[in-house]
């Protein structure tokens, strides 16, 4: 059985000092309290050819504390891949909480659909077919959004980032969180831009500018957390 869940662990996201150290505390800590629907997700992932796009578990236990500590009701995602995150928060909101999930790959979301619908949670969850900044300028359009949702994740295309920010601060009430992932973009922020490899290179560029951004955001409280890929908090302040 550990060999089983080493093959799901995510490992290459981790950003500590080594993969052993990561897969303990994915062992002692993650593993023990995922349920067992967002186990299944997990594995069903894996066999993605683009997998690695999936929410990190150690993420995943971060943000359920999260929205716990927020009692999230309205949350939005943006980028939903096969839908690990999007479980996770409908499984950490009220029975009559719901998500807007926005995504333009219909056919990964519906990879994880049939776990989301044995969990029982997809009348909470409004997944709409589009590329996020359309619909997001939709959402953002209409008379009531503004300050309507507790939180917001994020894990979808890095040239855009900055604009989904900027749109989140309408839709985020204050006092609310939005939370980017990728942010540390495989630790390649950290390094010399000719020791980073051909396909980090234009989001290691993207990811410094909206990192760089961030932390002159007067709007928002930030921690950026080492976990996962990297994961940065905003807090709407303002």
């Amino acid at each position: 059985m550990e060999e089983k869940t080493k093959v799901f662990s995510s490992s290459n996201k981790g950003l500590l000092q080594s993969k052993e150290l990561y897969q303990y505390i994915l062992d002692t800590s993650v593993y023990p309290r995922e349920p067992e629907l967002l186990r299944e997700l997990r594995e069903v992932t894996a066999t993605h050819p683009r997998a690695g796009m999936g929410t990190a578990p150690d993420s995943g236990q971060l943000m359920a504390i999260l929205l716990k500590l927020l009692n999230a009701k309205r949350t939005i995602e943006i980028g939903v891949f096969t839908g690990y995150s999007l479980l996770l928060t409908a499984l950490n909101i009220p029975e009559d909480g719901k998500i807007i999930a926005i995504d333009e790959d219909r056919a990964a979301y519906e990879m994880g659909l049939p776990i989301i619908k044995k969990a029982g949670v997809e009348h909470k969850i409004d997944f709409i077919e589009s590329k996020a900044l359309q619909a997001l300028d939709k959402i953002v359009q209409k008379p009531d959004s503004e300050g309507s949702f507790d939180f917001a994740f994020v894990d979808a295309d890095k040239v855009n980032y900055w604009n989904y920010h900027e749109r989140l601060l309408k839709l985020v009430k204050v006092g609310g969180l939005a939370v980017y992932d990728n942010t540390l973009w495989g630790g390649s922020v950290a390094m010399p831009e000719d020791a980073v490899g051909h396909m980090l290179k234009e989001g290691r560029k993207l990811t410094i500018e909206f990192n760089n951004l961030l932390a002159k955001d007067a709007r928002v409280q930030i921690c950026h957390a080492s976990i996962g890929d990297g994961m940065t908090i905003c807090k709407r302040i303002s």
